[in-house]
C-alpha cells in the first residue's frame, strides 16, 4: 500500500477531453451548485470537476502540486492504480457499493504530489440533473508524503424533482507519511434524493486528515459512515458535521475511527439540530494502539415536537494505556442564553436567531462567501418553522 504510482510506458493521454464551457451553464444550475460550496466562475480554486449525472462534463487543474483526472484517464495513466481500488471500501459491503460496482469507471481522481502543498483548494461537483437517475461514483485520492490539499466536494441536484433520484458514492482516501488532507463536504439536495456516500481513509505515520460535512437542506434520506484507519504512529484525524434536518428528512450520519498504532489520536463532534426531521448521529472510536486518545462528542438543539434526534456513541477500548471519551447534550435553545442576551437589548427572536446562528457557524477554508448568508438564511428558515 505505500507503493508510489508508476506510469506506464505506453503511449499517454495526458490532455482532458472534459472541457465544456462552464460559463454556458444555466444560472439555476450555477445557484444549486454554489450553495454546495462550488463556484465555478471562480479564479481561487487548483482545479474544478464536474459530473451530471453519470457523464463527467468538466475537468481541468491549474496547480502543478495537484493532480486531478478522471478515473478514467487515471486508470489508462497509471499502471498500479488496482493497488488503492476497493482496497478500503470492498464492493461488497453492501447493495449501494455492489451498485457502484456493477458501474465502475466514473468519478474523480486526486493526487497531491510529494512534498508539496496546494495554495487553493480543488472543488469536485456531484450534479444530479435528471429525476429519476441513479448516479454511481467512485473517487480516489491519494496524498503522497509531506504534501497539503484541501477538496472542496458539493453534492447538489435540481430543484424540485417529481420522483426520486439518488446518489451512491464511494471513496478512498490515502493519506502518506506526514501528509495532510482536508476534506469539506457539503450537501444540497432536493428534498426527494436518496444519498449513500461510502468512504474509507488510510492514513500513515504523522499524517492529518480532516473531514469537514455540511447538510442544511431538506433531503429525502442520508446515510455515511466513513471508516478512517490510523496505520501509522502520530496518525490524526478530525470529523467535524453540521446537521440540520427540516421535516421529512431523514440523516443518518456518523464516523468510525480505529486507532490502531502508537500515539493516535482522533475528535468525532456532530452539531445536529432539527426543526421536524430526524438525525441519528453515530460514533465509534476503537482504540487499539498504544497512547492512544479519541473524543467523541454530539450536540443537539430539537426545535419540534416534531423532530428527533438519537445519538450512538461507541467507545471500544483495547489496551490500557488509551485515553478515550465521549459526551453529549440534546435540548432545546437553554432560556438563561435567551435572557442572557435579552438584558443586553436583543429582543428574544434577535436572541434565539444569535443563538441558533452561532450553533451553526463554521469556518472551512476555501468556502464561497455567499455560505455565510447561506448560513444566515438557514437561520431566519428555522425561526420560521420552528417559531
Amino acid at each position: 500500500m505505500n507503493k508510489k504510482l508508476e506510469m506506464l510506458t505506453t503511449e499517454k493521454k495526458d490532455e482532458h477531453p472534459y472541457q465544456e464551457d462552464l460559463s454556458k451553464l444555466s444560472a439555476a444550475d450555477k445557484k444549486r451548485m454554489i450553495h454546495a460550496g462550488i463556484d465555478l466562475d471562480s479564479g481561487d480554486k487548483s482545479g474544478t470537476f464536474l459530473m451530471k449525472d453519470q457523464s463527467i462534463v468538466h475537468c481541468n487543474i491549474a496547480q502543478d502540486s495537484v493532480e486531478l483526472l478522471s478515473m478514467e484517464d487515471a486508470s489508462r495513466k497509471y499502471d498500479n492504480l488496482d493497488d488503492y481500488w476497493w482496497k478500503l471500501v470492498a464492493p461488497d459491503k453492501d447493495q449501494y457499493t455492489k451498485k457502484v460496482k456493477e458501474n465502475d469507471g466514473q468519478g474523480y481522481f486526486i493526487r497531491a504530489k510529494e512534498g508539496q502543498k496546494s495554495i487553493f483548494p480543488v472543488q469536485t461537483c456531484l450534479y444530479l440533473e435528471h429525476s429519476g437517475t441513479v448516479q454511481t461514483v467512485h473517487n480516489v485520492i491519494i496524498a503522497e508524503a509531506g504534501s497539503e490539499v484541501d477538496i472542496i466536494t458539493g453534492c447538489t441536484s435540481k430543484e424540485k424533482s417529481n420522483q426520486t433520484s439518488a446518489h451512491l458514492g464511494v471513496s478512498e482516501i490515502y493519506v502518506k507519511k506526514g501528509a495532510k488532507v482536508t476534506y469539506s463536504m457539503i450537501h444540497n439536495w432536493d428534498e426527494d434524493v436518496k444519498v449513500r456516500p461510502r468512504t474509507g481513509v488510510r492514513i500513515e505515520e504523522g499524517g492529518q486528515f480532516i473531514s469537514n460535512y455540511i447538510s442544511m437542506k431538506a433531503v429525502k434520506d442520508v446515510q455515511m459512515n466513513p471508516a478512517a484507519h490510523h496505520v501509522g504512529k502520530d496518525a490524526s484525524s478530525s470529523f467535524n458535521s453540521i446537521l440540520v434536518a427540516p421535516q421529512g428528512a431523514h440523516l443518518d450520519i456518523g464516523a468510525q475511527v480505529f486507532l490502531e498504532a502508537e500515539n493516535t489520536s482522533t475528535e468525532i463532534v456532530s452539531k445536529a439540530l432539527t426543526t421536524g426531521g430526524e438525525i441519528i448521529s453515530r460514533g465509534l472510536i476503537s482504540g487499539q494502539g498504544l497512547k492512544a486518545r479519541g473524543h467523541l462528542e454530539c450536540q443537539g438543539l430539537v426545535l419540534s415536537d416534531k423532530g428527533r434526534i438519537y445519538t450512538v456513541p461507541e467507545l471500544d477500548g483495547r489496551l490500557s494505556d488509551i485515553d478515550l471519551s465521549h459526551e453529549a447534550a440534546v435540548g432545546k435553545v437553554a432560556q438563561d442564553e435567551i435572557e442572557y442576551l435579552m438584558a443586553r437589548g436583543l429582543t428574544e427572536d434577535q436572541a434565539i436567531s444569535l443563538i441558533v446562528k452561532g450553533f451553526l457557524s463554521a469556518e472551512i477554508k476555501g468556502l464561497p462567501e455567499i455560505l455565510e448568508k447561506e448560513i444566515d438564511d438557514n437561520v431566519k428558515k428555522i425561526e420560521k418553522d420552528a417559531f
